[in-house]
């Protein structure tokens, strides 16, 4: 058996901030285009000319850098941005104008509502205990303090339900101590723009928003922005479509691809007809076959569910299929079309990009482009090209 290998890339500990110190021998190199999150940004905003357009930088920018995307965005002049988490608000909020509005989607843990009210942030009150919580601290504080209703149109998942609103709305433990910033909801089913709940979950918040009509509206999610104009409201919450990804496909705002993700051939080997490859040996070659085993596992977020489902990664023009298991730290895939001369350890092979993009690997792995971007882990590491010049502003609405 022939073999031939470049040096491994070291194990770096998982850990999910600081990520690893780049070395140039990390698992891959995962690349942001910058220009392309804020021409997308633009475009979104272009779509929507009364709207706000905001942010989702949730769950780290869904992986791929709160703290480089966010001050790109709000030197464009997006001044509304959304976290799941006080900590994820906390984080970036040094790193934002002091204009901006930070938004936090699941509420607050009880007892951090102090905490939330003297960074300036928002917390997103679904709940009565929530909003009376939020209430208590603004009397105990001496001022009104600003907050978002989040209401329950039909997913079932977070928000106050109609009579829930009314109880707190007439509450006289709530009412007067709260400066309400938006009324918000989230549409479950707007990546199919001819999902029947799109309109139901439309003319439920409707009637939400006749108790509060004063109260800016927020429904818009990247799929409700690209494929359902009558839920636009007045702040658009886009995440996905910043980085060039349609949930259910739909492109209908010709978005500009922003990601690329590469990793490195360690080792090229020839193997004979009845060989096994990985794990398992389920893959067994039915002839000669030579393999590269490529720098990217499970671990990276290069999922152990593409094994033996017809998964590739690509080298220049070339199509390279997945053979055996996904390891934790490698994966194999075969060459043999390829000439020797044309591919040796060291060189890198696209695992997201120009061949192969995010929202196929989510179609291959039966989930969506938001799980596959968040899975990809530390150990590739990060680069941001393409910075677009800083102190653009958005247009006032």
């Amino acid at each position: 058996m022939n073999t031939e290998a470049a040096c491994p890339a070291p194990h770096f500990p998982a850990s999910p901030s600081p990520r690893p110190s780049a070395c140039g021998d990390e698992a891959g190199q995962l690349t942001l285009d910058l220009g392309a999150v804020a021409a997308n940004w633009r475009k979104i905003s272009a779509l929507h000319p009364k709207a706000r357009t905001g942010a989702v930088l949730k769950a780290d920018a869904y992986g791929l850098g709160a703290a480089r995307i966010g001050p790109v965005l709000a030197g464009l002049g997006c001044r509304d941005f959304f976290f799941a988490h006080l900590a994820e608000a906390l984080a970036l909020k040094q790193l934002l104008p002091l204009d901006c509005r930070l938004f936090v989607l699941n509420g607050l843990a009880p007892g951090y509502e102090a905490v939330c009210a003297n960074e300036g942030i928002f917390p997103v009150l679904s709940t009565p205990e929530q909003a009376l919580a939020w209430a208590a601290l603004a009397r105990q504080m001496g001022r009104i303090l600003p907050a978002a209703l989040q209401v329950d149109t039909g997913m079932s998942r977070l928000g106050l339900s109609e009579a829930e609103l009314d109880d707190i709305l007439t509450s006289p433990d709530y009412s007067g101590s709260v400066a309400h910033q938006l009324l918000m909801t989230h549409m479950a089913c707007a990546d199919d723009p001819q999902a029947p709940a799109n309109a139901s979950q439309i003319e439920c918040f409707h009637r939400f928003a006749s108790r509060l009509p004063e109260v800016p509206s927020s429904l818009a999610n990247s799929a409700a922005v690209l494929s359902l104009p009558k839920a636009a409201g007045h702040v658009l919450r886009p995440g996905l479509a910043l980085y060039g990804i349609a949930p259910g496909g739909y492109m209908g705002a010709d978005l500009e691809p922003a990601i690329s993700l590469e990793a490195r051939v360690i080792q090229i080997r020839q193997i004979e007809a009845g060989t096994g490859v990985g794990y398992g040996l389920d893959y067994i070659a039915p002839g000669p076959r030579r393999i590269a085993t490529i720098s990217a596992g499970y671990a990276d977020g290069w999922p152990r569910a593409l094994s033996g489902r017809g998964a590739a990664v690509w080298f220049r023009d070339h199509r390279l299929p997945l053979v055996g298991r996904v390891s934790m730290d490698s994966c194999t895939v075969d060459i043999t079309d390829i000439a020797e001369s044309q591919i040796r350890p060291g060189d890198t092979v696209e695992l997201i990009g120009q061949h192969q993009t995010v929202t196929s690997l989510a179609q291959i792995l039966a989930t969506t482009p938001h799980e596959v971007l968040t899975m990809l882990g530390n150990r590739f590491a990060r680069t941001y090209i393409d910075q677009p010049p800083m102190g653009a502003k958005e247009t006032p609405k």
